[in-house]
C-alpha cells in the first residue's frame, strides 16, 4: 500500500535455542534488566518516534533497569517497512546471546507498527518469551474483532475496525500475541480505523499528544514489566 505526499508524519515529530526452564522462570516475574524497541513512523527522523517519548520516559521513571533502541530502517514513504522488521528481530536475538534474561517491549508507530506486527511471527523460542508486551498506536494492520484492540480512551469504538493495509497484506497479530498486545486506534485514525476515517487525518497524528494514550501506554508496559498485569 502506498500513502500520498502527505503522509509524512510529524515532519517535527524480533529462532534463538529453547529457552531453559531457569530462563523462562526468571522472565515470569519482574524485569531487571529490559529494551524498548521503538520503531517511528513514516517521515519521522531516524530515532525515538515521537509517538513513545512521553510514555518511555515515564516507564524509565518508574522502572529501573532500562534502556531504548530506536530501530534502524528508513521509515519511507513507499511503506516497505521489511529492513525495520528484521532489524527489530535481529536486536533482539543479538541481545539475547550475550544477555539472556534481557526483557524486551515492542513499540510501533503506524509504518513502524506494521514492522512491529510483522516481526511477531519471527520470533520463536527464547526471542518469543523475552518480549513482555506490544504497544502499537496507528497500526495500519490494525485487525477487526482482537481483544487488544482499544481507541484512545481505552474503549471498544474502533475494536471491530481494520487498517489501511490489513486487507492488502493480510497480515495481523497472531493469536498467541493478543494477550501481551495493546494495538490502540483513535476513532477516525484513517490508518487504523478506515471505517469512520481515511488515511492520514488529524486523529492518526494525536498520539504524541494525547496525554490519555500516554498514560495508558505507560501503565500497560509498567505492568508487562513488572508482572503485574
Amino acid at each position: 500500500m502506498h500513502f500520498t505526499n502527505s503522509v509524512v508524519i510529524g515532519a517535527s515529530l524480533l529462532g534463538l535455542a529453547t529457552a531453559s526452564p531457569i530462563d523462562l522462570e526468571v522472565r515470569a516475574g519482574a524485569c531487571s534488566s529490559y529494551t524498548l524497541i521503538d520503531t517511528r513512523g513514516t517521515g519521522e527522523a531516524q530515532g525515538p518516534s515521537a509517538g513513545f517519548i512521553t510514555m518511555n520516559r515515564n516507564i524509565m521513571s518508574q522502572v529501573s533497569g532500562g534502556k531504548e533502541y530506536d530501530t534502524v530502517y528508513p521509515a519511507g514513504s513507499n511503506q516497505d517497512s521489511s529492513s525495520g522488521t528484521a532489524d527489530i528481530v535481529n536486536h533482539i536475538k543479538t541481545t539475547l546471546q550475550t544477555n539472556p534474561n534481557e526483557c524486551f517491549i515492542l513499540e510501533g508507530y503506524s509504518q513502524g507498527a506494521a514492522a512491529t506486527v510483522n516481526a511477531l511471527s519471527q520470533l520463536t523460542g527464547a526471542a518469543n518469551t523475552a518480549v513482555k508486551g506490544v504497544f502499537l498506536i496507528g497500526d495500519p494492520l490494525h485487525k477487526s474483532g482482537l481483544t487488544c484492540n482499544v481507541d484512545s480512551n481505552g474503549g471498544t469504538t474502533t475494536r471491530n475496525v481494520n487498517g489501511l493495509e490489513y486487507s492488502y497484506y493480510s497480515n495481523y497479530i497472531p493469536s498467541t500475541w493478543v494477550s501481551r498486545t495493546l494495538d490502540v486506534c483513535a476513532y477516525g485514525d484513517g490508518v487504523c480505523d478506515t471505517t469512520h476515517g481515511y488515511g492520514i487525518d488529524s486523529q492518526h497524528l494525536s498520539y504524541p499528544q494525547d496525554a490519555n494514550v500516554q498514560s495508558m501506554g505507560t501503565k500497560f508496559v509498567v505492568g508487562k514489566l513488572t508482572g503485574t498485569s
